[in-house]
Formats: structure tokens, sequence, C-alpha cells
């Protein structure tokens, strides 16, 4: 018996730091709650750093001018339900930069189901207790404040 592999959702996914080298997480209530980075699937014909920026201006209010995009970091690919049906998610993270004072969620076009947004400094999240998602984000952040970007983008799970 062959299991069929879940039709394919590409994801654009922003890792978003501040001038304090803090990091952007959103809130949800779904799967007894969790944080996550900002970002979300490609329209038709889109690519990721269009996708990315888009996700930003939707999900936050924040404009696009005020957004520095920076390399990829990383990939992740997870199986999980979309709308009711399974779909194989294939998420780019790009490091994204953007000043506190840009984030205007009264701008949101599309804040879907986030409660809140927070700033994390990296130690913070390294030691927090609550589920956050991707599972190995504060290493990855923390690598790239010390060492830059990576040659190739990481594989992240979970």
């Amino acid at each position: 018996m062959t299991t069929a592999t879940p039709p394919l959702r590409e994801a654009a996914r922003a890792i978003v730091l501040d001038a304090l080298d803090r990091v952007l997480l959103l809130r949800y209530d779904e799967n007894g709650g969790f944080w996550a980075t900002p970002g979300g699937s490609l329209e038709h014909g889109e690519d990721h750093a269009t996708a990315t920026l888009r996700e930003l201006r939707e999900e936050l209010g924040i404009d696009e001018h005020a957004v520095e995009l920076g390399a990829q970091l990383a990939e992740r690919s997870k199986d999980h339900m979309v709308g009711g049906r399974e779909v194989r998610q294939v998420e780019k993270y790009f490091l994204t930069r953007v000043s506190a004072s840009d984030v205007d969620p009264a701008r949101a076009s599309q804040p879907d189901n986030i409660r809140e947004y927070r700033w994390w400094p990296v130690a913070e999240l390294r030691g927090t207790a609550e589920t956050v998602y991707p599972i190995g984000l504060a290493d990855l952040v923390a690598g790239v404040l010390e060492h830059g970007a990576p040659v190739r983008p990481v594989e992240l799970s979970g």
C-alpha cells in the first residue's frame, strides 16, 4: 500500500529582527497555543521574497519600503492540516530587519488568527517554556548574530 504525498504548499516566512536584535514572533491559540514567525503561502506566480514582504504587510502592517530583506537562512518541510486538508508545507525563512516602530497591526489587512505580537531577546527565546516554531529558531538567530548568514540555508524541523 502506498501513501500519497500531500499536495505541496510553498510558503515564505520572515525571521524579523529589530535594531536591538530582538526576534518578532506572533502568538496563535490553535493547538494549545504557540508562537511563530510571520509568513504564509505563496500566491500564484509569486516568488518567496515578494511573498515575505506581502505577508509582513498583511499580518503586521509593515510597509515593504521599511523592510531590509536579507538572505534565506533556513528551510523547513512539514505535513500538516490547512483548511481541513493535509498539505506538505515547504517554508523558506528569510532574514528581515525592521524598526520596531514600523510594526502597525492597525494597518494589517489580513491578521489571520494572530492574538498578539512580541519582540523576544534571543536569551529569553532560548529560555522560554512556551511552544515556538520553528524548533531551533533561537539557535539559528544566535548563530546569525554571531557569525552572519549561513552559506546554505539550514534545515529546520518542527
